[in-house]
């Protein structure tokens, strides 16, 4: 697992990544991990619904992006909103020792982005959605129900 040295001394894991190695992805991941990163990926989503978020989708990117194997995107209603959905994936996944390695936009929160490593989440807002249009650029990507993967009915 890569860990990380905060000032404090003690350790923290980022993102859900590794098992002894100083690589940051790993592709002999075991069952046990893979269902770790899932958990994870649906601890997100989860925490993104709880908090209202619109259109949410899971991009399935495996094989097809070098920096992570999933996107997470959503629209928030408002900055307060979107910054509010943020901080409760935060939360919650803190809460399980994970913290993102890399969080960006938080202040305009036109376009959060929070690394996870083996995920990233995206949160926009309604225009900065349109405009990167996220969905037609990584098209290649399998768009995956968010239902398999927090196991509600569709």
């Amino acid at each position: 697992m890569v860990l990380a040295r905060p000032r404090h001394g003690c350790r923290h894991k980022y993102g859900v990544t590794l098992k002894k190695t100083t690589s940051i992805r790993n592709t002999g991941e075991n069952k046990e991990q893979l269902m770790q990163k899932e958990h994870q990926l649906a601890e997100a989503v989860e925490a993104a619904l709880d908090k209202k978020a619109q259109d949410l989708i899971w991009l399935d990117l495996t094989g097809i992006c070098s920096f992570t194997d999933n996107f997470i995107v959503c629209t928030g209603t408002s900055s307060r909103h979107s910054q509010s959905i943020a901080d409760n994936i935060e939360e919650k996944l803190k809460r399980q020792g994970v913290r993102p390695l890399h969080t960006e936009g938080r202040g305009e929160a036109d376009w959060i982005l929070m690394d996870y490593v083996d995920f990233v989440v995206h949160i926009f807002s309604a225009r900065a959605r349109e405009f990167y249009d996220l969905e037609r650029l990584w098209r290649t990507g399998k768009r995956r129900d968010i239902h398999e993967l927090i196991g509600q009915p569709t």
